[in-house]
């Protein structure tokens, strides 16, 4: 597996023993990122008795993987919001992010966490993202934010223009997630580590607490009781509701270059992003006693559907090496977001009126102000005092409709990839450039699919809804091409909504 700059740069978490387990709580919040881990940060504040479990490590998905951009300027999210949604949402949502980015700037302040401000631009290569751009600009302003023309004259290639905000920030999101996990000890919340969660029970009519089942390496499965769960794995990995078929997952890449002999103030300084294609991602980052650093991102596609991936990353390669001579890889590593059909992220009931199971999730792309939004809007719905901007993230509203041509194409195209994959499994993603021999898939019978590798077999079917898998060969994974599961090359689950490992014979 790929491993993040931040990762690098971070000691590994102490994970809580098998016998730290509660087995009772007022509220469970499943997912260690930064949406869970404010969500149990807030409600313990609250009140509450919170005991938050990550299957992984803290930070271990998106999180720990993401660019870490605390930005207002997202791209051209703002343009697909007021086109779906119009005037009254846009604003709704600007405002979500905006107290987002205040709640986060207040944290790191207070925990002494470094959160460097830096301008936001997103850029044009040519005349499509330019007219991108122009309706940005134009959203932007009608949600209530400055922003300006101009061009990118600290990149070392022409640009068709650029749209500026001042003032946002970039910060490290593992030393955010460590600030927020000793901020929600202090408050009382109980985190366990290495702890999945494969089933979720909920009896409302006889008024019982929700059950869940919960694995830990090396201890058998244990119940713990709730009376409240809040979903905080961006997808979330309980099926009711229907959120897989709501949100599509995407895979994209980052790299970390040094630029041997330049030094930081030779790197670009702001937050750049290309509105269209080649689509880009740059920000510097400072290592404590290291030389600076550019992070260069892009490349994405649907999870489980290119082939090979590795290529992806030769791209990315490619490109800096065109416009940056001379940078000398440090590390690559890739992350999975969800974007909603609609647009517009997920927090509240995972089904309608049912208040005891709750989501966080869908932020396409930019979860470092998202996340913190959703936990916002959940904490203030258990204290009956919602933001002006709450109606925007509630999952079943009306917003949705707007999201329905979308999710038939989209649909449409899971249910192509799962015929695909049992009429061709061996059509997997290969290293071409590598000796070392590859895994793959063979369709051995109508009903089987088995993956192949390090002179092993086993099932390569999702335990989700029976996609047949693709072989990673950037990230040496097994990904599902319907709804993104991930799994390790033994078959653990790496992403949701799969929460099941692979079988072997």
């Amino acid at each position: 597996m790929l491993t993040s700059l931040w990762e690098l740069r971070t000691a590994s978490s102490d994970r809580s023993s098998a016998a730290d387990l509660p087995t009772d709580a007022g509220t469970v919040v499943i997912g260690g990122g930064l949406t869970g881990l404010t969500t149990a940060l807030l409600l313990a504040e609250q009140g509450e008795d919170v005991l938050l479990l990550e299957a992984r490590h803290l930070g271990a998905g998106t999180t720990g993987r993401s660019t870490a951009k605390l930005s207002l300027l997202q791209g051209t999210q703002f343009s697909q919001v007021s086109r779906k949604h119009g005037d009254g949402v846009l604003r709704q949502y600007a405002a979500a992010h905006r107290d987002a980015q205040a709640w986060a700037v207040d944290l790191a302040t207070a925990e002494g966490v470094s959160l460097e401000q830096r301008d936001a631009v997103t850029y044009a290569n040519g005349a499509p993202g330019l007219r991108a751009l122009q309706r940005e600009e134009s959203a932007v302003q009608r949600a209530g934010l400055s922003v300006r023309r101009g061009d990118a004259p600290e990149l070392p290639f022409p640009v068709a223009g650029a749209l500026w905000m001042d003032g946002q920030y970039q910060v490290d999101p593992l030393a955010l997630v460590a600030a927020l996990a000793r901020r929600a000890r202090a408050a009382g919340v109980e985190v366990v580590e290495g702890a999945r969660v494969t089933s979720v029970r909920d009896r409302v009519r006889d008024g019982k607490p929700v059950r869940l089942e919960v694995e830990r390496s090396g201890a058998e499965p244990t119940t713990v009781r709730a009376g409240r769960v809040v979903v905080a794995t961006n997808m979330p990995m309980l099926d009711r509701g229907g959120f897989f078929a709501r949100m599509s997952p995407q895979r994209s890449y980052s790299i970390a270059f040094e630029l041997p002999g330049r030094a930081a103030a030779d790197l670009p300084r702001a937050m750049y992003l290309a509105a269209d294609q080649p689509s880009r991602s740059l920000r510097e980052a400072s290592l404590p006693g290291g030389p600076p650093v550019l992070l260069v991102g892009g490349a994405g596609h649907a999870t489980g559907r290119s082939r090979p991936t590795s290529e992806r990353l030769g791209d990315l390669r490619s490109w800096t090496a065109e416009h940056f001579p001379g940078a000398v890889e440090v590390t690559a590593w890739s992350a999975q977001d969800y974007a909603p059909h609609h647009s517009l992220p997920y927090a509240g009931p995972i089904v309608p009126g049912n208040h005891r199971i709750l989501v966080a999730g869908g932020f396409s792309k930019w979860g470092m102000t998202g996340g913190i939004a959703a936990a916002l809007a959940l904490a203030s719905d258990l204290r009956a005092d919602p933001p002006e901007w709450r109606d925007a993230l509630r999952p079943w509203s009306r917003h949705e409709l707007t999201g329905l041509p979308s999710s038939g194409v989209i649909n449409a195209e899971v249910a192509v990839a799962m015929a695909l994959g049992w009429v061709a499994p061996g059509a997997t993603s290969v290293d071409r450039a590598s000796a070392e021999p590859q895994p793959d898939v063979a369709r051995r019978s109508r009903f089987c699919g088995l993956r192949r590798g390090k002179g092993a077999e086993g099932s390569a079917v999702c335990t989700h809804l029976g996609g047949v898998l693709t072989w990673n060969d950037a990230e040496r994974s097994w990904d599902c091409p319907l709804h993104g599961s991930r799994f390790d090359e033994p078959g653990d689950v790496l992403e949701g909504p799969a929460v099941r490992a692979l079988p072997t014979p």
